[in-house]
């Protein structure tokens, strides 16, 4: 009659929360709740305000999830300080559904962004780049590697 809920199997306390019913809903309302004030503020065509979230997601997301290592908490006694959030969500563990989702969400920004700028440069060029820098670093063979050296621990 009850449902027994399984324990999340990340202990790891700066990526658990993404772990939680609702987080998915949440990341997308944030991202239309952002486009909707762009376009608010700024004043401009609904296309041009959809490049402008996807290029401040691309920022967002790649400083947060694919270069800032370790975490805020000093209970992991440091063993997460050689990794970044994208290494370290489900204890490095690659191609699960909140991975797919998180692949997913720069990639339907993506479509959406040139679609609705008639694929106008420089708009299309912009959206490309950073569809591809932002998928290309969740490849599962990107786990742990250090393009040049850049980001990498000394």
């Amino acid at each position: 009659m009850y449902v027994k809920a399984e324990p999340a199997t990340d202990v790891n306390k700066n990526t658990e929360w993404f772990t939680y019913p609702g987080v998915w809903t949440t990341y997308l309302l944030i991202v239309f709740m952002s486009w909707l004030l762009v376009l608010s503020i700024f004043g401009c065509s609904a296309g041009m305000a959809w490049t402008i979230v996807h290029l401040c997601h691309f920022a967002v997301t790649y400083h947060f999830f694919h270069w800032k290592k370790g975490t805020p908490f000093a209970d992991d006694q440091g063993i997460y300080n050689g990794l970044t959030w994208w290494e370290q969500i489900e204890n490095g563990k690659q191609l699960t559904r909140n991975r797919k989702f998180l692949t997913v969400v720069p990639v339907v920004l993506y479509l959406i962004g040139p679609h609705t700028t008639d694929y106008q440069n420089p708009m299309l060029f912009f959206n490309t780049l950073a569809v591809f820098v932002l998928v290309v670093a969740k490849f599962p063979h990107m786990h742990k590697v250090r393009i040049f050296g850049i980001n990498a621990d000394h």
